[in-house]
């Protein structure tokens, strides 16, 4: 059985724990891999090279950081499917989706690449007689990312790449179920020139986890992931004193107004709530039909759902692949055993679903109340809820007392009721016909309310101000001719 080591200092180490964790091919329900998850020593030599290598990667000038990570980006660039191929085996997500993944992962290499100009500071020349004020951003130091299984590729590059070009170094903690990509991406950074230790990968689970919120060298963390575990990585790492951004859960509602274009609003629907198999923070769960539209809608996105093709990575032909694990795979199921709502599709019937992977069909559950646990839960999974409202104001009230608030769309031909929902909606990313609101990466990626802890949005330019502080100086250079000091105050006699 393959064993999956940690990268320390620029090299692969074998863990020395007594926990071993299993990697699984979701296609085949197979286990093919063991993690040894590591022990609070290991979490400590990982932090320990990153802070020895952080003065001297800090001390690197702009555009040699910016240089590391061009080359980075050409790598990635040239080994984007092998990228696919490998989270495929480990994640199920089909590889088209999975090389979808790797793109936008890409996006962030880039838009690091650029950050020099973003890292920039401020000028205020004769603030005062002979006196000139300046801010600069200077790095945190060493900051560790904690990335979910759903996107194995993408999240880290979400964090690593903008917390090494602004001159901190970086220990990652990816998903134990997935995490054979993070050696690879280590290795990409070994080869694009970044020094031993400024990117390590230490694998495990919440031992490894909690070692880093306590570690007094680590000065930050990002987190992506479940809204409960985001709660405690928030609390716990604030209360060591530590900076903090944690991305929790979702539950992303659809409005569908009666004028919407019918046909395209299904496409969506089903784009965004069956990718990835539903498992994305940013799927689509819920399709708020109002008035006259609700029928038509429905009938519509079942089908095309009967279409879906659902199958392994290796089948080219297959839309949909697996789910991560059996536990959470019969947990998605065990949502469509309710009396609430009425089924229309139900995935437990697809052929594919009685294969030994971690299968289950797309399914559409209609009328759904706002009370059932197929509304209030997060399920991430190929589930899509309908809830049937009246009119606008029920559809705007029912996102807005969502506890969640990742992200929402609208789909309308009425350009005026599309620009009061992006007023009034409490949702930190808004679709106005796009179902699936993703920022491109040189904006910022995060949500309100039970779904961000936390004050700074992921990658972007909130992600530079994430991983950098700022330092104001106040310069006075004196006149060398002049002996005396002023600085404006009053003078006593």
């Amino acid at each position: 059985m393959r064993t999956i080591p940690h990268w320390i200092n620029g090299a692969t180490v074998e863990g020395t724990g007594d926990r071993s964790l299993p990697v699984f091919d979701p296609a085949t329900g197979l286990q093919q891999a063991t993690v040894i998850a590591a022990t609070a020593a290991e979490v400590d030599d990982a932090v320990k090279a990153a802070a020895a290598v952080q003065p001297e990667w800090r001390a690197a000038s702009l555009s040699r950081r910016a240089e590391v990570v061009f080359r980075f980006r050409e790598l990635i660039d040239a080994h984007r499917k092998e990228i696919a191929r490998l989270l495929s085996s480990e994640h199920g997500k089909t590889v088209a989706d999975a090389l979808g993944e790797v793109a936008r992962g890409l996006e962030n290499v880039e838009f690091a690449a650029g950050a020099p100009a973003l890292l920039k500071g401020g000028f205020t020349e004769q603030a005062s007689t002979g006196v000139d004020v300046y801010s600069i951003r200077q790095p945190l130091g060493v900051v560790a990312g904690i990335t979910p299984f759903n996107f194995p590729a993408m999240v880290p590059l979400w964090m690593c790449c903008t917390a090494l070009v602004a001159g901190n170094t970086f220990v990652l903690k990816p998903s134990e179920k997935d995490p054979s990509v993070s050696l690879l991406l280590a290795d990409l950074w070994r080869q694009a020139g970044l020094p031993a230790g400024a990117f390590n990968v230490i694998q495990g689970d919440r031992t490894a986890v909690d070692a880093l919120l306590s570690h007094p060298q680590v000065e930050a963390v990002s987190f992506v992931g479940s809204t409960a575990v985001a709660r405690h990585i928030y609390e716990t790492g604030t209360k060591a004193g530590k900076r903090v951004q944690a991305l929790g859960g979702a539950k992303n509602h659809m409005v569908v107004l009666p004028d919407a274009d019918i046909a395209a609003a299904a496409d969506a629907a089903v784009s965004a709530g069956f990718g990835s198999a539903g498992e994305r923070c940013m799927a689509v769960s819920v399709v708020v039909a109002v008035g006259s539209v609700a029928d038509p809608l429905v009938a519509a996105i079942a089908e095309r759902i009967r279409e879906i093709k659902v199958g392994p990575a290796s089948d080219p032909n297959a839309e949909m692949g697996p789910l991560i694990s059996r536990e959470h795979r019969d947990r998605v199921a065990s949502y469509l055993d309710t009396q609430h709502g009425e089924v229309i599709v139900d995935g437990r019937a697809a052929a594919v679903s009685q294969e030994p992977g971690f299968f289950l069909g797309a399914s559409l559950v209609d009328k759904v109340p706002t009370d059932s646990p197929v509304y209030t839960d997060e399920i991430f999974g190929p589930v899509l809820s309908v809830v049937r409202v009246d009119s606008y104001e029920e559809a705007l009230e029912l996102v807005n007392t969502n506890p969640y608030g990742n992200g929402t769309a609208i789909f309308t031909r009425d350009g005026g009721a599309a620009r009061r929902f992006q007023y009034e909606v409490v949702c930190g990313m808004v679709g106005i016909n796009v179902p699936i609101p993703v920022p491109v990466a040189y904006y910022s990626f995060g949500g309100w309310k039970a779904s961000l802890f936390g004050d700074l949005h992921m990658y972007g330019p909130e992600g530079l101000a994430f991983y950098t502080r700022t330092k104001v100086v106040t310069s006075r250079w004196p006149d060398p001719a002049l002996s005396t000091v002023d600085l404006g105050f009053p003078k006593v006699r």
